[in-house]
């Protein structure tokens, strides 16, 4: 038998290999500024075409590369980080695995042009799939200038499964930010299309994350600081009334690396506990700097995961470090014992050796519970039983169904499952009487059993149903507001807002384009105006970007989505007897009066069966 085993020639290695590396276009652009920053660049520009399908070029004023380094810089583990297998523990620069250039060139067209600082000729160099076409002199300017085309050219299965540009641009500011947001001493542009997305010069760190995200977040920040022999921890949290229900900008940074860290970030919100709304989520920027010898960051390929050596003291000091900073802004109430209109408690002297007399309590020794005021025991009245019964006929034939009624029919084991289907137009037997439960449920009574129906749900279906609709017929109805609203947008925000501006139309928003980022609100869909107009569209743009809709119809079901669950009736929201029964018949000839369109249940039901056998 023939041996099987063999070496996979290096471009289809190669081709692996990129497959851990280089995820999607955004993957390019953290490599190739990470890589600018480590070579000391002090500007560097990203300029993108096609959401990175066509072009991705990085441009630096670093040390630049000889000839030689730049041929070397694209074969396989080749760094300047490491030399010996110590180094790994002692990192302190960005990329140090040798895999990124080589992977970049395996999936692309490449262009290299750098010059070395202080020679008066530079080199370029085009790779194609791993393949070097040309190396020659080349009158470059100092640093170096990346040019990656086609990404995945040589890769259709991967190319093919990239999401919409749109997704793959905020994918690509999101890296952008996470690098920026840690090098406030380094000046970055980025360009998509042509256009100009984000300049930010050289600032301190407050200053280079309002330049990100808006000049609105100054306001919002609380500084933190602590100081430990084991880390050091610096940044900013967010302000316990700046929270939000989704899109809250949450970053760790160590050692300059962006990372993710759920058990640190349990840590910042325990220090949050009894201050926030549960399920609202505060903004933060954390900074720690630690000994590199005591974390590991070669657990995963893109690196935003790291292993720490002393989890538990440093969750300790971050939770700490955080509470202190809300306690010092008065976030967290105190006890001020200094305060003029504290009370006054009296100090207890001896002088005179006053006794202290007992309360008096006055009582009727004569009076007895179980005698009538005529002093006569106390005889139980005889209660007419056939009476009662008369009056539940009475009340059951008046509340007979008419021949065209039918029975509701289900099975005493549905219980509260929604396993099986119900025929809506059965409910036509809903009794008048209904009643709310808690402010949160509507209990109607149904010949074969209870109905209970959450009043929340069932408005999400309802509004949801309409908003749908008014999209599909292209008429929804806006009522203009007296003064607009301004909103300031998030370079992320911006990606995604252009492909939301007509289906936002139609649900009945008018918005306005001012320029750099602003948008005027001069209308809102019917029914919502008294939601707070910034936060709504905002909510609508941060559904969108979560659920990553790419079809049109997509997009349309989430801006109804997101605007039905901030305009719906809220739990606890007391209702008369009209609302009721509008909710209840706006609910049955929806669409689908069991589930909302992210699949929580609206109503449940409660048979005659299960109440007796409740009884037995």
């Amino acid at each position: 038998m023939s041996d099987i085993v063999h070496l996979l020639p290096d471009s289809i290695a190669n081709q692996i290999a990129a497959g851990e590396v280089i995820q999607r276009p955004a993957s390019v652009v953290k490599e190739l500024v990470e890589n600018a920053i480590d070579a000391g660049a002090a500007n560097i520009r990203v300029i993108i075409k096609d959401a990175g399908r066509t072009l991705i070029q990085v441009i630096d004023d670093g040390a630049g590369m000889s000839d030689t380094d730049a041929r070397m810089a694209f074969e396989r583990h080749a760094t300047s980080k490491i030399t010996a297998a110590d180094d790994l523990f002692a990192l302190r620069t960005m990329g140090f695995r040798g895999e990124a250039l080589a992977s970049i060139a395996a999936v692309a067209h490449v262009e290299l042009r750098t010059r070395l600082k202080g020679t008066d000729l530079g080199t370029r160099l085009v790779l194609s799939g791993s393949l070097l076409e040309k190396i020659e002199p080349d009158a470059c300017v100092e640093g170096s200038i990346f040019s990656v085309k086609n990404l995945f050219y040589n890769v259709p299965a991967r190319r093919k499964f990239l999401k919409a540009n749109e997704t793959e641009f905020r994918h690509i500011i999101n890296e952008f930010e996470r690098v920026a947001l840690v090098n406030p001493e380094i000046a970055f542009i980025l360009y998509h299309n042509d256009l100009e997305i984000l300049n930010l010069p050289v600032s301190g760190l407050r200053q280079r994350i309002i330049n990100v995200y808006g000049k609105n977040l100054n306001d919002k920040l609380l500084s933190i600081n602590a100081q430990s022999s084991m880390v050091s921890v610096s940044g900013f949290v967010g302000r316990p009334d700046s929270v939000k229900r989704r899109g809250a900008l949450q970053f760790f940074f160590v050692n300059g690396r962006f990372m993710k860290h759920p058990y640190f970030h349990r840590a910042v919100m325990r220090a949050y506990e009894n201050l926030i709304p549960e399920g609202e989520l505060p903004n933060y920027f954390i900074y720690l700097v630690i000994d590199p010898s005591t974390i590991d960051v070669n657990i995963h390929p893109t690196k935003t995961e790291i292993k720490f050596e002393n989890e538990q003291p440093i969750w300790q000091i971050l939770l700490s470090a955080v509470r202190e900073t809300l306690a010092k802004s008065s976030a967290i109430p105190t006890i001020d014992f200094d305060r003029e209109d504290a009370i006054e408690i009296p100090v207890y002297s001896s002088e005179g050796n006053k006794p202290l007399n007992a309360p008096q309590v006055q009582i009727d020794p004569s009076y007895n519970p179980f005698k009538s005021q005529s002093s006569s025991y106390y005889k139980r009245q005889e209660f007419d039983w056939d009476k009662l019964y008369k009056s539940f006929e009475g009340e059951e034939n008046s509340s007979q169904l008419s021949p065209a009624q039918s029975e509701l029919s289900a099975s005493p084991e549905m219980g509260n499952s929604m396993d099986q289907a119900i025929d809506t137009k059965l409910f036509e037997e809903i009794s008048s009487f209904s009643f709310q439960y808690k402010g949160r449920y509507i209990i109607t009574s149904l010949k074969s059993g209870l109905a209970i129906i959450d009043q929340h749900h069932a408005h999400v279906r309802i509004l949801f149903d309409q908003y749908v609709n008014n999209v599909k017929r292209q008429q929804g109805a806006s009522q203009q507001l007296l003064f607009p609203e301004i909103i300031e947008l998030s370079p992320v925000e911006m990606s995604i807002l252009p492909s939301l501006l007509e289906d936002l139309h139609f649900i009945g928003f008018d918005l306005s384009n001012l320029g750099q980022g602003s948008y005027a609100i001069n209308g809102l869909p019917v029914g919502v105006e008294h939601l707070d107009p910034v936060s709504l569209v905002r909510d609508v743009i941060q559904q969108a970007i979560e659920n990553e809709t790419k079809a049109t119809e997509d997009i349309c079901c989430s801006i109804a989505l997101s605007l039905a669950k901030a305009a719906a009736i809220r739990p606890g929201k007391i209702l008369t007897i009209d609302e009721m029964d509008h909710l209840q018949a706006s609910l049955f000839s929806s669409t689908d009066s069991y589930l909302t369109p992210d699949g929580k249940v609206i109503l449940t039901l409660l048979t005659d069966e299960e109440l007796e056998k409740r009884f037995r």
